[in-house]
């Protein structure tokens, strides 16, 4: 376990500026996840904090030292990537073992065999263990991939998208699993994601970066109710928040450009008229895609409503965000 600190921290690759004078904290046991679009930035700090990159400026400490001297082994630190890193010719036990049998570590193979099997319990994959790795599923490929980097017991876990190629079912069954891990383990996680689902259900820290700046940081609850800006309030929430003209609802604050819904913050049954596009029936909740004039948004109401594309109601905002015309939260 390790707290992980970034001091202003900048990264260029040829003319393109990948990280932005970044500085933040990693609690030591925290589960902060990186949360953006295609080039926010999120894999460059993985790479940096790793060693596999060396920043054009700015300092990385673990646990109150700095590491920018240090080779990618003397850091460590254990890297989960999106593919999985596995030796196919190998069964699942030897791919687990073959981290612990490098020089750096060179583990007495007693102890690997027990490590081995302690990572395999945690996994839930023991049954595995003498398979070949071509005989695994996607999603059992990924658990040993995962679990190459636990049973090194680093410092800090640092995972770049590693569920984004697995099926929804195998991404919800996983995100739980990586969730109970990190409980069991109390390790630094550092984690990548495009995926506001995973930030939401696993994170104990969002950090939202923006073309390689880190916009904000927070609790995945801060993130989602105190937004500092458009960019940000977009980031998290299914559905998407709604962003309309500040006057679509009349009267707006001074300064404001736009007004920010999330959907269960649209009361219906009093306000300004809409018109009900489309209904989507999700089993635990109903949305609807309404025309408030020219202004498309969504809302939420109960399972089994009655109410049918075409018709009118009435809505009103409750609890609106509102952002002036350079995205900033008022």
């Amino acid at each position: 376990m390790a707290e992980v600190t970034l001091s202003n921290l900048s990264k260029s690759y040829g003319a393109t500026q990948a990280l932005k004078d970044v500085s933040m904290t990693i609690p030591d046991g925290a589960f902060v996840v990186l949360l953006g679009p295609t080039g926010a930035g999120k894999t460059t700090t993985l790479r940096l904090i790793a060693g596999l990159d060396r920043p054009d400026a700015g300092d990385i400490r673990i646990d109150g030292a700095s590491v920018l001297a240090d080779t990618p082994a003397q850091r460590d630190v254990a890297m989960v990537f999106q593919q999985y890193s596995l030796y196919p010719h190998l069964t699942v036990r030897e791919n687990l073992a073959f981290p612990l049998r490098s020089p750096m570590i060179a583990m007495p193979e007693r102890q690997i065999a027990q490590r081995v099997k302690e990572v395999a319990e945690v996994l839930r994959i023991p049954h595995k263990l003498d398979n070949k790795a071509t005989a695994l599923s996607g999603g059992e490929m990924q658990r040993v991939s995962i679990g190459r980097a636990l049973v090194r017991n680093p410092r800090i876990y640092l995972m770049d998208e590693p569920l984004s190629s697995l099926d929804a079912k195998l991404r919800a069954d996983l995100r739980i699993e990586l969730k109970r891990i990190h409980a069991d383990m109390g390790a630094t996680f550092l984690y990548v994601t495009h995926d506001q689902i995973e930030a939401m259900t696993m994170a104990t820290h969002v950090g939202v970066l923006d073309q390689g700046r880190l916009v904000q940081f927070g609790t995945p609850r801060q993130i989602y109710e105190e937004p500092v800006t458009a960019y940000v309030a977009s980031r998290l929430g299914q559905p998407h928040i709604n962003l309309l003209p500040a006057d679509a609802f009349g009267a707006a604050p001074p300064n404001a450009a736009q007004i920010g819904l999330r959907p269960e913050h649209i009361h219906v049954g009093e306000g300004q008229e809409a018109t009900i596009q489309r209904i989507e029936h999700l089993g635990d909740q109903t949305r609807l895609h309404l025309a408030l004039g020219p202004h498309s948004l969504i809302t939420l109401t109960e399972p089994h409503t009655p109410l049918k594309p075409g018709q009118t109601l009435h809505i009103r905002p409750l609890n609106p965000l509102w952002f002036d015309a350079a995205g900033n939260r008022i």
